[in-house]
C-alpha cells in the first residue's frame, strides 16, 4: 500500500495552475534574462580574449626586447673575458725576464701582495709549497694589470677580473687584502669558477657562465663569465670576469615592462638569479644582497633551494613550461593574485628572462564595463520577481473559487461509495452541474446494483462448494496452533462419534492408533516450526466402538506469525482410505505368496540339480578313468563306447548348467558388473577354447579382426559365455569342411561381434522364434545335441549388458549371428595438469594408500584426514570427484555431505560414499555407495562412470 499522502482538490488545482501556466511563464522570462546576461558575458569574454591576446603578444615582445638588451650586455662581458684570456695566454708564453714582484711570504707558506699599488692583487696558496711556487709566472702576469684596469672601468657590470692558475695562484683586480680574505690552504681548482672551464666540462674551450654563488673574494653574490687558458693541451688556468647580483638587478630594474610589470632573471637550471624588489613580496623571497664569508672561502656556496622554481609549489608548473619551451606566456598565482608571466631565453648564456605583470591591471577597464551590465541584469530580475508575486496572488484566488465548485459534488459521490461499502447497495443519488461528475454519480449507483447481484451469486456458490467438499471428504478441518484446537466440518464428528465438532489437539491424538501417534506429532511439529507449507499424513482413527479406520489427512499453512515465521493456522481435509488400505494388504499377501512359490521353485530346481549332478559326476569321472586306461589299439570298440559316454555326460552337464542359468534369470535378474573389455583379445581367446572342436569337425576358423584394440562396456564372463555359445552353434550346425569367420564391424556407434558359418541356415519364417527358450526349430529329432535355451540365454545376457542380439540367415548358405554393444572411447593417460582431480576424505592411512594406488592411473588423487579441513578445502577448490568415508574426526561424513549440498559451488559435485558399516545406509545425495572391504574393480567402474558423465547422477 502506498504511503504517499493524498492531495486535496484545492491544492491539486493550484498545482495544475502553477505547472501549466505559471512555471512556463517564469521559464520564458528566466530564459530571456539569462540570454541577456549570457550575451553580456559573451561580449565581455570576447573583449577579454582579444585584450588577452594583445596583452600576451605585447608582453612577449617586451620580454624578447629586454632579453636582447641583457644578451648584448652579457655578450660584451663575454667578449671582454675572451680578450682577457687571450692576453693572459700571450703573457704566459712571453719568455722575457721580468723583475720579481714585491710579494710577502707568510708564516703559513702563503705568498701575497701586501699593499695596493694601483694594480691587481696576488695570492699564492700554501697548497703549493713556497719552493715550488712559479714566481716568473707571477711576474709575467703583472703585465695584464693595465688591461684589467681598463676593462673594469669600461663596463659598469664588471665587478672584478681574475686569473686562477692550476697550482692555486690567484691574480685579481681590483686589489684587496687577499691574505686576510683567503684561507692559507685555499685549493682554487676545486671552485666552480675554475672547474667549469676544464676540458671535462668545457671541451669547446669557450666562455661559459656560472650560477649565482657567494664570492670568496668578498664581492657578495655574483656570477662569473669564465674562459680556459691553455698552453698547448695543458690547462694553465682560468680567466674570469665577475658580475654581481646587485649589478644585474640595476639592469633589470631599468627594463621597460608594460602594465607596471617587472623582470626576473632565471638560470639554465631554473634558479632565480636576480629578483627585483617588486617581485620579492609576490615570490615570498628576499634577494640575497647581504652575505657572510665565513664559509664562502672554505667551500662553494650557491643560492638556497628556495630560489629554485621547481621546488616551489606555486611555480612548479611554470618551471616545467620554461624547461619545455624557449619562450612563452603562462598564468601564475603569486601572493593570491593572478599574474601573467612571459619568458624568453637569453641567447648568450641560456638564461631565461621573465616579464611579470598583474592580470587585473591588464583587464581592469573591461571588468568595470561588465560589472555595469551585470547590475542592469539584477534590476531586471528584481522587477520580474515583483510582477510574479502579484500574479501568483491573483491565480491563487482563482484556484480557490474553482475548487469550491468541485468539492461539493465529489464529496457527495464519495459518500455514496461509502454507503455501498457498508452494504447499502442502493444509496441516495446526487446531481451536479458538471456533466462528468453527474455521469460518475450515476455509474456509482449502477455499481451498487451490480455488487448486490454479485454478492447474492457468491453466497450461493459458497454454499454449493461446501456441499461438494462435504460429499468428497470425511471432513474439512482447521488447526489453530496458538490454542492447540481443531475445528471439524462434515461427516467425521457424527461417523466417529466425536463429542463435539471442536476438539483439543490432545483429545484428537487420543483417537489415533498408538503406532501412528508419533508420526502425526512429528508432521504437526514440522508444520508449526515453518519447515514445510503442506501437511500430509496417513493414520488409523478409532470410531465410537473402538474400531480403527484409515484416514488420509492433507492440509496447508494459511497463516504464520510475522515475527517468528511459525505456522499459526493450518487447514485441510480428511479422506477415508480404509478400502484402499485393505486392497493394499490383499496385494501384499498375494505378493508374499508368489515370492514363497518362487523360492520353492528355486529350491526344487537346486535340489534337482544336486540330485542329477551327483550321479553325473560319478559317471563322467569313472568314464574318464576308464578312457584313460583303455587303449584304442587294444580295444577300439570299448574306446568308442567310452567316448560316446563322455560326450553325452558333458552335454548333459552343459544342459543342466543352461537350465540353472535360465532359472536364475527368471527368478531374479542379476546385476552384472560392467567394465571395460577389449573384445579383439576376448574373441581370440574364445577361438582358442573351441579350436579342438573345430579341428574334430574338420572345419576352418578364420578371423577378420582389426589391429587396433576396441573396448566395450560388458561383463567379461557373460560376454565370453555368449561368444562360446554362438561358436558352439556354428560348429554343431555347420556343413562338413565348412568355414567359421570371427569378425568385428561398427554400425551406428555400436560394435558388432560377429560369428558367421557356412552351415545349413535357418528358414526366414522361423527366425522370429529362434530366441525363445526350448525352441530348436525342427531339429529336435536330429542327432545334433541341444536343449534350445542357449540363444535365449545369449539374448538375456546381451540385454543385461545394454546390448542386443541379431541374426541373418539363409537356407543352404549359412547364418550370421552377432552381439551389438556400445563402443567406448579409448582411455587416454592425460598429463598431470589435465588429469581429473579426485579428493578422498579418509582418516585411515591404510585405506588412503589403497585407494591412491588403485586410482593412480585415472586421476590426481589427494587425501584429507579431517572432516572440518575437508569442508574448507572443497568449498574453496572443488575437485571433479569426491570419495567420502562416513566416520571422520571433527565433522562426520553425513554432516559434511549435507553442508556441501547446501553450497552453490559443490551442490552438483559427484560423490561416492565408502562405508565400513555392514549394510550401506540410505538417504545420501551421492552418485554411488560401496561397502568396505572395497571391491577395487567396482570402485574403478564407479569412478570412471562419474568422471565420464557430466553433472550428478542419482544413486
Amino acid at each position: 500500500m502506498s504511503s504517499k499522502t493524498p492531495t486535496g482538490i484545492r491544492q491539486w488545482i493550484w498545482r495544475a495552475f502553477v505547472q501549466s501556466a505559471l512555471i512556463p511563464l517564469v521559464l520564458v522570462e528566466v530564459v530571456l534574462i539569462a540570454a541577456y546576461l549570457l550575451t553580456n558575458n559573451a561580449i565581455r569574454d570576447a573583449q577579454i580574449e582579444h585584450l588577452r591576446e594583445t596583452a600576451l603578444s605585447e608582453l612577449q615582445a617586451a620580454a624578447d626586447r629586454e632579453s636582447r638588451i641583457i644578451s648584448q650586455q652579457l655578450q660584451q662581458v663575454a667578449s671582454a673575458t675572451t680578450l682577457f684570456r687571450n692576453f693572459t695566454v700571450r703573457a704566459l708564453d712571453d719568455t722575457r725576464v721580468e723583475p720579481q714582484p714585491p710579494l710577502t711570504l707568510g708564516s703559513g707558506g702563503v705568498r701575497y701582495s701586501p699593499r695596493d699599488e694601483g694594480g691587481a692583487a696576488s695570492f699564492y696558496s700554501a697548497v703549493t709549497a713556497p719552493e715550488l711556487q712559479d714566481l716568473e709566472k707571477v711576474a709575467r702576469l703583472r703585465r695584464l694589470d693595465p688591461l684589467m684596469k681598463e676593462l673594469h672601468a669600461a663596463n659598469p657590470l664588471i665587478a672584478s677580473l681574475y686569473f686562477n692558475s692550476w697550482d692555486s695562484y690567484n691574480h685579481i683586480y681590483p686589489w684587496f687584502d687577499t691574505a686576510e680574505q683567503y684561507p692559507s690552504d685555499m685549493n682554487i681548482p676545486s671552485y666552480n669558477f675554475y672547474y667549469l672551464a676544464s676540458s671535462w666540462h668545457n671541451p669547446a674551450r669557450k666562455v661559459v657562465w656560472t650560477d649565482v654563488y657567494l664570492d670568496p673574494a668578498g664581492h657578495g653574490w655574483m656570477m662569473s663569465a669564465i674562459a680556459p687558458a691553455y698552453r698547448g693541451d695543458f690547462l694553465e688556468g682560468v680567466n674570469g670576469i665577475d658580475i654581481t647580483v646587485s649589478g644585474i638587478l640595476k639592469q633589470i630594474g631599468k627594463l621597460r615592462v608594460p602594465w607596471n610589470g617587472y623582470g626576473v632573471l632565471i638560470s639554465r637550471d631554473l634558479n632565480i638569479m636576480a629578483l627585483p624588489e617588486a617581485g620579492e613580496r609576490q615570490f615570498g623571497l628576499d634577494e640575497l644582497t647581504e652575505h657572510s664569508y665565513d664559509e664562502a672561502i672554505r667551500r662553494e656556496i650557491f643560492k638556497p633551494e628556495d630560489f629554485r622554481l621547481g621546488r616551489r609549489p606555486e611555480t612548479r608548473a611554470l618551471a616545467h613550461a620554461i624547461a619545455a619551451q624557449t619562450e612563452g606566456v603562462q598564468r601564475l598565482n603569486l601572493d593570491g593574485r593572478q599574474q601573467l608571466v612571459a619568458w624568453t631565453t637569453v641567447e648568450q648564456t641560456g638564461w631565461h628572462l621573465l616579464a611579470v605583470v598583474d592580470e587585473a591591471e591588464v583587464f581592469s577597464q573591461t571588468n568595470a564595463l561588465a560589472s555595469r551590465y551585470r547590475q542592469i541584469g539584477y534590476l531586471l530580475i528584481a522587477g520580474l520577481l515583483l510582477f510574479y508575486l502579484l500574479f501568483f496572488a491573483y491565480m491563487w484566488l482563482r484556484a480557490r473559487r474553482l475548487s469550491q465548485a468541485l468539492l461539493i459534488p465529489i464529496a457527495s459521490i464519495s459518500r455514496m461509495m461509502g454507503q455501498i461499502g457498508r452494504g447499502q447497495w442502493r444509496p441516495q443519488p446526487v446531481s451536479s452541474d458538471i456533466r462528468e461528475l453527474d455521469d460518475l454519480a450515476q455509474h456509482t449507483q449502477a455499481i451498487g446494483g451490480q455488487l448486490e447481484l454479485s454478492e447474492a451469486q457468491r453466497w450461493q456458490a459458497h454454499k454449493r462448494l461446501e456441499l461438494v467438499l462435504e460429499s468428497a471428504t470425511e471432513s474439512l478441518w482447521e488447526n489453530d496452533m496458538r490454542s492447540a484446537t481443531l475445528q471439524f466440518r462434515g461427516r467425521l464428528p457424527a461417523r466417529f462419534g466425536l463429542p463435539s465438532s471442536r476438539l483439543s489437539e490432545a483429545q484428537f491424538l487420543q483417537r489415533i492408533h498408538p503406532f501412528d501417534v508419533s508420526k502425526v506429532r512429528a508432521e504437526l511439529a514440522r508444520m508449526h516450526q515453518g519447515d514445510a507449507l503442506h501437511y500430509e499424513s496417513e493414520f488409523r482413527f478409532a470410531d465410537a466402538l473402538g474400531q480403527y479406520h484409515w484416514l488420509l489427512s492433507r492440509g496447508r499453512v494459511l497463516e504464520r506469525d510475522p515475527q517468528t515465521g511459525e505456522a499459526t493456522l493450518v487447514a485441510g481435509t480428511h479422506v477415508d482410505i480404509d478400502a484402499i488400505k485393505r486392497v493394499e494388504e490383499d496385494l501384499r499377501q498375494v505378493t508374499q505368496q508368489a515370492q514363497i512359490a518362487n523360492e520353492a521353485k528355486t529350491h526344487l530346481i537346486s535340489s534337482i540339480s544336486h540330485e542329477l549332478r551327483t550321479p553325473l559326476n560319478a559317471i563322467l569321472g569313472f568314464a574318464q578313468l576308464m578312457r584313460m586306461d583303455c587303449s584304442p589299439e587294444a580295444d577300439p570298440d570299448a574306446a568308442d563306447y567310452l567316448d560316446e559316454i563322455l560326450l553325452a555326460s558333458r552335454h548333459l552337464n552343459q544342459l543342466l548348467g543352461d537350465i540353472l542359468d535360465w532359472s536364475s534369470l527368471q527368478a531374479e535378474r542379476p546385476r552384472l558388473e560392467l567394465k571395460r573389455v577389449e573384445v579383439t583379445a576376448l574373441m581370440r581367446e574364445c577361438a582358442e577354447l573351441v579350436a579342438l572342436d573345430v579341428q574334430r569337425q574338420g572345419l576352418r576358423l578364420e578371423f577378420d579382426l582389426p589391429d587396433a584394440p576396441i573396448e566395450v562396456l560388458a561383463e567379461p564372463r557373460r560376454l565370453r559365455q555368449v561368444l562360446l555359445n554362438l561358436l558352439s552353434n556354428a560348429i554343431k550346425y555347420n556343413t562338413p569342411s565348412g568355414q567359421i569367420l570371427l569378425s568385428i564391424e561398427t554400425v551406428a556407434g555400436q560394435v558388432r561381434l560377429l560369428v558367421e558359418d557356412t552351415g545349413l541356415g535357418i528358414d526366414e519364417t522361423l527366425q522370429t522364434r529362434m530366441f525363445e527358450p526350448f525352441q530348436r526349430l525342427g531339429r529336435e529329432s536330429s542327432n545334433i545335441q541341444g536343449a534350445g535355451i542357449g540363444l535365449s540365454l545369449c539374448l538375456e545376457y546381451a540385454k543385461l549388458m545394454g546390448g542386443s542380439i541379431g541374426v541373418k540367415s539363409e537356407l543352404g548358405v549359412g547364418s550370421r549371428f552377432w552381439i551389438a554393444l556400445s563402443v567406448l572411447e579409448p582411455q587416454l593417460v592425460l598429463p598431470a595438469h589435465e588429469r581429473p582431480r579426485i579428493v578422498y576424505v579418509e582418516d585411515d592411512p591404510a585405506s588412503q594408500l589403497l585407494v591412491r594406488k588403485a586410482l593412480a592411473d585415472m586421476g590426481e588423487v589427494s587425501v584429507i584426514g579431517n572432516g572440518r579441513l575437508a569442508l574448507e578445502h572443497l568449498l574453496t577448490d572443488p575437485p571433479e570427484l569426491l570419495l567420502l568415508d562416513l566416520n571422520l574426526p571433527e565433522l562426520n561424513g553425513e554432516e559434511l555431505l549435507s553442508l556441501l549440498r547446501q553450497a552453490p559451488a559443490t551442490r552438483e559435485l559427484p560423490v561416492i560414499v565408502l562405508s565400513a558399516a555392514s549394510e550401506t545406509r540410505g538417504g545420501f545425495d551421492c552418485q554411488g555407495r560401496l561397502n568396505k572391504p572395497l571391491d577395487l574393480d567396482e570402485l574403478r567402474r564407479l569412478v570412471r562412470a562419474c568422471l565420464q558423465t557430466p553433472g550428478p547422477k542419482p544413486s
